[in-house]
This record gives structure tokens, C-alpha cells and sequence, in this order.
């Protein structure tokens, strides 16, 4: 295993495991989230795992209970179909970037190490954060930072990339820090670039309309009762999550059938998102801006 997944424990409590039910881990990565998921399984109880990245394979337990599918979790349900696994007891996502692929420079998501520009979190795909640099309009760019950084000096960073590009291709880690500096204040150094990575990353792997496809799975293939856990790390993550719960939708709109009432698929187990505690964070400082939302399906 890479490391200890962030809120561990109260994540899985959270999916108020039947030890003969059928559950869903649609991040598997280092694999602590399904381990410890099958401690609380019976002989009878199943669970499922995705992750699109080949090098979990190395984690995957030794267990006739799990299922491994080496594939985006944007195909949950075609795969329980496939398996025969539908409805479902519980899914959890532990979404963002596993520990060990901020710590590969190779992978290219860090702002610590010099590597290729790539950010891929599904190797096989074509499309890598290169690409996104040095072949997007400076609009595109612009709107990349704007809308998934949330930077508002965004424009500035686009007509950088796209000035130094006309000299030479942007190819790693290193070539871009280096690119965007003037347009980063120097107090805030760290949380611009991270920002500027976090936007790169959602374009290359199609971050939040991957997590919409699968919300809308999870209301078709849970069962009622059936609980849904979901970690977030930034802000965009959790506004879908939330909004979802409460209105099931991404817009935050309730809707209401002919009589006036509330058509709802989820209810929020807790009111406000679960945070790590202090010796969380000390342990492990990624877990910082985790989220952690659980609900349950309704008859709805």
C-alpha cells in the first residue's frame, strides 16, 4: 500500500457495512479503502473496485470478494451490470490524486519535482497537460485557469504560456513554473502554482464531468438505504457533491413533483462535510482540504 487514505475510518464507517452486502471502492489506488472495507465483509459480501491507473494493479489483495476493474469509474454501471452486481449496498470515491502519483515526477502532477508535463492519471490516453499547453487557443487556456483554478490573474498565464511557446515547446514541470513565475505573486507562491496545476490536471482527465457521470450512476445503481461516501479536496469537487445530495442535481435547484414536494435521491447523513482532525492533518498535510460527504439513497 502507498499510504493511509485520508479519514480512513470514518469513511468507511460511513458506509454502514451489511457483511453480506455488495460494495463499491471506485478509487482504489493504494488500495486502503478497500482493505480495510473487507475486514467488515462476510464470505458473502462482494466488492468492486476501479482505478484507470495500471500501477495499482501491484496493490490489489489477494481476496476471492474483490473484483478489480482496471478502468475510469465513468463506467460503473455498464461494469456492476457486467458483473452482476447491481443494486449495490455502498460506493465510496476518494477522488483528487493518490499520494504516490504526486511523488513519481515521471507522473508529472507535482510542482516539487522536474518531470515530464504529462498528468495523465490513465497513461494510455492520448491527451497530456503538453498537449493542453501548447496546443490550446489562449481563450481555452484562459478559461482552463479561470474556471478549474479559480485564478484571477488567469488571463495573464495564458498569454505567457502561449508567448513562450512561439520559442520553444513547453515539455516539463520545470519549463512551466518557470513560464507562469511573472504572473504569480511572490506571498503566495505555492498555492498559485498548485492552483495552476490543479486546473491542467482537471482539462487533461476530464476531472468533473467524469464525477457528474458517475454521481448520476450512483442514484441508479444504489439501492435504497444504500450509502454513498464521497472525499473531496477542492472546492469544485465538493459543490457538485453537495449539490447533488441536496437537490440531485449539479445546479443546486430543487425540484418538486405536481404537488409541491421535494424530489430528492439522497439525504445527507451528517449536515456539513466531515473535516480531518488536527493529528490527521499532522500525519499527513495533503489531508488538509479534505471533504468527506455520506448519504443515503431514498425510496425516491
Amino acid at each position: 500500500m502507498y499510504h493511509d487514505p485520508v479519514l480512513l475510518h470514518k469513511s468507511v464507517e460511513g458506509l454502514n457495512i451489511k457483511t453480506d452486502g455488495t460494495y463499491v471502492d471506485v478509487t482504489f489506488g493504494g488500495g486502503g479503502h478497500s482493505v480495510e472495507i473487507l475486514k467488515l465483509l462476510g464470505k458473502k459480501g462482494r466488492l468492486l473496485t476501479f482505478d484507470q491507473d495500471k500501477e495499482t494493479l501491484r496493490n490489489i489483495p489477494d481476496d476471492k470478494r474483490l473484483v478489480f476493474i482496471n478502468r475510469n469509474f465513468r463506467y460503473l454501471k455498464n461494469f456492476l451490470r457486467l458483473y452482476d452486481a447491481l443494486p449495490i449496498d455502498g460506493l465510496l470515491a476518494d477522488l483528487g490524486v493518490s499520494s504516490y502519483q504526486f511523488d513519481k515526477a515521471e507522473r508529472g502532477f507535482s510542482t516539487r519535482f522536474n518531470g515530464p508535463l504529462d498528468m495523465r492519471m490513465n497513461e494510455n490516453q492520448n491527451r497530456s497537460a503538453a498537449d493542453v499547453v501548447n496546443t490550446y487557443e489562449e481563450n481555452e487556456l484562459n478559461n482552463i485557469f479561470k474556471l478549474y483554478g479559480e485564478l484571477k490573474n488567469s488571463r495573464c498565464i495564458a498569454k505567457r504560456i502561449i508567448s513562450t511557446r512561439k520559442v520553444k515547446p513547453i515539455t516539463t514541470t520545470f519549463e512551466l513554473i518557470e513560464t507562469v513565475s511573472p504572473c504569480i505573486p511572490a506571498l503566495k507562491r505555492n498555492k498559485f502554482l498548485a492552483m495552476i496545476f490543479q486546473a491542467l490536471r482537471i482539462e487533461v482527465n476530464q476531472e468533473l464531468e467524469v464525477l457528474k457521470e458517475m454521481l448520476n450512476q450512483t442514484a441508479e445503481v444504489l439501492r435504497p438505504k444504500g450509502r454513498m461516501v464521497i472525499i473531496s479536496y477542492h472546492s469544485l469537487e465538493d459543490r457538485l457533491v453537495k449539490n447533488f445530495v441536496k437537490t440531485g442535481n449539479f445546479r443546486g435547484i430543487l425540484q418538486q413533483d405536481f404537488f409541491g414536494n421535494p424530489i430528492v435521491k439522497f439525504k445527507p447523513i451528517y449536515r456539513k462535510a466531515i473535516m480531518p482532525d488536527d493529528a490527521e492533518i499532522a500525519v499527513n498535510p495533503r489531508a488538509r482540504s479534505a471533504k468527506l460527504r455520506i448519504a443515503e439513497k431514498t425510496n425516491q
